[in-house]
């Protein structure tokens, strides 16, 4: 794990975003731990997320034109990510996003922001059922371009109803590979270094042994 990835994981631990206790999931299971995105919700913690995202992006993803940020949540996590890869990197990032409906005035049309043009980035939080990526997918089709991968914040690489992880559907129905900030095993590990959260570290080891891929 990279030094990057702890940091990541103190701050959302810090502020709240990433939680040790018992969740139950819209799924039904029963969590040691809860991840919610939606608590990088200030100047401070978006910028930080943002700065993982293309931490990530720099470290592992594949060559892309544009980054796309799915509505509702993934716009600000494409534009504060573009405006990390400037920072980091050099790179003058374009992104895009989706209208939820379409507009027939103005502008007009479902895409703000660049072009969907060349090889598209998805950037998202999670992914659970695949929904909001497979509707991606499909915006960038329609638009003549290509969807080159997705890049989210965890990983749950936990089992569905099938068998597989949502990340490992996506992959095989798709065809895009899929980054994470961090993974599970990246979320154990972080756990089983810090001696005062060993209790978390045993049940968070608990499920995946129960649920993981």
């Amino acid at each position: 794990m990279k030094d990057y990835q702890r940091e990541f994981l103190a701050f959302a631990a810090e502020i709240g975003a990433l939680r040790f206790g018992d969740f139950t999931l819209k799924s039904g299971r029963r969590s040691p731990y809860f991840f919610n995105a939606g608590l990088f919700n200030t100047g401070e913690r978006l910028s930080r997320l943002g700065s993982a995202y293309a931490r990530c992006i720099l470290d592992a993803a594949p060559a892309f034109d544009v980054l796309f940020g799915p509505a509702y949540k993934g716009i600000p996590l494409a534009a504060a990510t573009s405006m990390a890869l400037a920072a980091q990197s050099g790179r003058d990032t374009a992104y895009a996003f989706n209208r939820k409906e379409i507009k027939d005035h103005g502008e007009g049309g479902l895409i703000v922001g660049s072009p969907l043009a060349g090889r598209i980035l998805i950037i998202d939080d999670v992914i659970t059922a695949g929904t909001s990526v497979r509707e991606s997918v499909q915006i960038i089709r329609d638009a003549g371009a290509k969807p080159a991968g997705v890049v989210i914040a965890l990983d749950r690489q936990e089992q569905g109803q099938d068998g597989r992880s949502a990340v490992a559907e996506v992959t095989a129905t798709f065809g895009i590979p899929v980054y994470s900030i961090v993974s599970l095993t990246d979320l154990v590990t972080y756990l089983e270094e810090r001696p005062e959260l060993d209790a978390f570290a045993e049940a968070v080891r608990a499920y995946r042994e129960r649920y993981g891929t």
